[in-house]
């Protein structure tokens, strides 16, 4: 994918500032009353049917720090206690640790970070019964009541960013998001979990080295693919960046979501989207949907991954889940499932091969043929002149040129000479012709009071 020659601020600008990503739904947060935190860990379906409870057997993302691009994380949140572990601000706007909620949907952030690790809480009295609903197992430190996230055990970074609506600090997307990415890289996240989208599939160039760095570092980036109903019918950036595992939404039946998922050839896998629950900033929960909590799913997972082989590469991590995905739809990799639905089991169970090559892409790639730019400073536009391609076609051949024959020359001759002597006798008659007139028609008289011949009315007779 090129961008076209004037790439203009303004694109990227307006198209990521629409919405807050593969973003919660349009309505999708729906008003709810306060409720006993058991009765949402209940809902938690995807814990279970999307391998996760198994997947806590082998790894809950212990020792593994996971960036969270959003609008802030309430780190007071009940099921985050001692889950946010660092943070800044990208915006301007926000608080330095980052978990100030900022933007258009100041609760997104916090959704998002107990989906991916929340860690549950203590029942609010010793009356009160822990819920019946799948939870980690004794003593892992994960309290039985509230929201416990696919990776209860990881370490979360907020990094607050200020989208959806004008940024009273000024800065602009362009600037947050790759400076935003470059902080959780140089502060030790592993994985980064960008639940945001845009309506557009490209992104600004001022994107590509911070993505870079963080494909050179080994960072797993996990963007959400966004919603049909927010206005993305196709994926947009940040998630059609080469290297980023896109997130595509499914329904209760493990469908493709009508409303929360776009389409495009950049998905490489599909997680739950669709009755989704979460924390709020302050303490409370609400019901939500979108791919922005897709992404948070995977994210998770990646965590898990990493938590037990340490070593691991993040091309292998991100070939893991796509490889242990049930494929859905069209047989392979197609536009809507991407590789196929998620198994948090088998990625974390399976005997994988490894592979030579990251399975969604390389950025490093994409800037050497797309940017024509030097890898180690990728952003300034390259300034030298395309080399011209060999040529594939054969030398045209040219006609040997030949003597011309007599009879060549004999016809163009004739008709010279006949012209010629059509044109001489046209002049003479003309000649005659012109002193005939002269001598039968007298000089017409000057009309001395106006000095001028007598105009004849050019205008047909009535």
């Amino acid at each position: 994918m090129t961008l076209p020659h004037g790439w203009r601020r303004r694109t990227a600008s307006a198209a990521l500032a629409a919405m807050l990503a593969g973003g919660s739904l349009a309505g999708a947060l729906l008003t709810a009353p306060s409720a006993f935190a058991d009765s949402w860990r209940d809902k938690e379906y995807w814990l279970n049917e999307y391998g996760i409870s198994a997947a806590w057997q082998v790894s809950k993302g212990a020792g593994v720090k996971v960036a969270i691009i959003d609008s802030g994380v309430d780190g007071q949140h009940p099921d985050l206690n001692g889950a946010v572990v660092g943070g800044t601000d990208a915006s301007g706007a926000g608080d330095p640790n980052g978990q100030k909620s900022i933007g258009a949907k100041p609760e997104h952030g916090t959704l998002v970070a107990t989906l991916l690790a929340g860690r549950g809480h203590a029942p609010a009295s010793p009356s009160a019964s822990p819920s019946p609903g799948p939870s980690p197992s004794p003593g892992s430190g994960v309290g039985p009541d509230g929201i416990v996230g696919v990776a209860p055990e990881a370490q979360i970074l907020s990094v607050s960013a200020w989208l959806g609506s004008p940024n009273p600090a000024g800065k602009t997307d362009q600037e947050q998001i790759p400076e935003a990415v470059r902080w959780a890289v140089d502060n030790g996240a592993k994985v980064i979990n960008i639940s945001l989208g845009s309506t557009s599939p490209d992104w600004p160039q001022s994107w590509d080295a911070a993505f870079l760095y963080a494909e050179q570092k080994d960072v797993v980036i996990v963007a959400a693919a966004g919603n049909r109903i927010g206005g993305n019918v196709q994926v947009g950036a940040p998630a059609t960046i080469p290297g980023v595992l896109t997130v595509a939404g499914l329904d209760r039946n493990r469908t493709a979501s009508v409303d929360a998922s776009s389409q495009g050839i950049s998905i490489g896998v599909s997680a739950p989207a669709e009755k989704l629950v979460g924390g709020l900033p302050g303490g409370s929960y609400e019901d939500w949907a979108g791919t922005s909590g897709s992404a948070p799913i995977v994210s998770g997972v990646a965590a898990l991954i990493r938590s037990k082989w340490p070593d691991m590469s993040a091309k292998q991590v991100i070939n893991r889940i796509v490889s242990t995905a049930e494929d859905a739809g069209a047989p392979g990799k197609d536009p809507i499932y991407g590789y196929g639905i998620l198994n948090a089991e088998a990625a974390l169970k399976a005997d994988v091969p490894e592979v030579a090559s990251n399975p969604v892409g390389s950025i490093a790639d994409w800037i050497r043929v797309h940017r024509r730019g030097d890898l180690s400073s990728p952003t300034p536009p390259s300034t030298s002149k395309p080399s011209i391609p060999a040529a594939t076609l054969a030398d045209p051949t040219v006609p040997a040129a030949k003597a011309p024959s007599q009879s060549d020359t004999a016809v163009p001759a004739a008709v010279v000479i006949g012209f010629g002597s059509l044109f001489v006798a046209i002049v003479a008659g003309a000649t005659v012709q012109l002193r005939r007139a002269y001598r039968t028609y007298p000089e017409l008289p000057d009309e001395t009071s106006t000095g001028v011949v007598d105009v004849v009315d050019p205008s047909p007779p009535k």
